[in-house]
């Protein structure tokens, strides 16, 4: 398996990326895709049911695909798997469709990578209900300072929404949170990595190098290396 060394950015969660040297991607692939994990240098995948493209109709089949993939020792992580309430089937499938890609998570002994948009209630009911043994990732952050403290004190991980974390005001909600915690990502939009880290890492008072190196601990942590 590939594995991200000392040198390397880590893109916790993109769309789309192609091998890139120096560049450590994970990359996510949907259940309503046509796309399978390759074996590609410098990456790695997660596999997921993303609520976006749920509906009644597709739900067993889409579920099917992640028992069949889950086991694949390219697939990191279940995900992203979530809530949203913007744009997403009813609160019921998403909820059920969560729970059961836990439980696939859980079987595998995989983390869990979360798309949640104004959901956090649910999720967290969910998590407190589920008392899950493998560690949760909620991709694209942009939340309040509370929320991200409440969501780490569960042991849950955060990725920060790209267009949000390069902005100032982020600047002290990144101060405020544990290191240990914390991951970037582009999310596939285009925006390079090396920027998100110049920027994490003047707010943190970190060179590049040590952020890496953070960032590659929190990767082993989080992935059970």
């Amino acid at each position: 398996m590939n594995l991200p060394g000392k040198g390397d950015y880590i893109d916790i969660h993109t769309h789309g990326a192609e091998p890139v040297t120096g560049i450590f991607s994970i990359e996510t692939l949907s259940a309503h895709e046509e796309r399978h994990p390759e074996d590609l240098p410098g990456m790695l995948f997660t596999y997921g049911i993303h609520p976006w493209h749920l509906d009644e109709k597709n739900h067993n089949q889409q579920l099917t695909n992640v028992i069949r993939i889950a086991g694949n020792p390219l697939v990191v992580a279940i995900g992203e798997a979530g809530f949203d309430k913007i744009k997403g089937p009813s609160a019921d499938l998403q909820k059920k469709t969560f729970e059961e890609q836990v439980y696939i998570a859980e079987e595998h002994k995989k983390p869990v990578v979360i798309h949640c948009v104004k959901a956090w209630d649910e999720l967290i009911k969910v998590y407190k209900t589920l008392k899950p043994k493998m560690p949760w990732l909620v991709h694209g952050f942009r939340g309040k300072k509370d929320l991200a403290l409440q969501l780490i004190s569960k042991g849950i991980y955060l990725s920060f929404w790209f267009d949000f974390i390069i902005r100032p005001e982020s600047s002290q909600l990144l101060r405020a949170l544990p290191k240990e915690k914390i991951f970037l990502e582009t999310d596939g939009a285009g925006v390079d990595i090396k920027e998100i880290y110049n920027k994490v890492a003047l707010d943190l008072e970190m060179s590049i190098d040590e952020l890496k190196i953070q960032v590659l601990d929190n990767f082993n942590r989080f992935y059970g290396i």
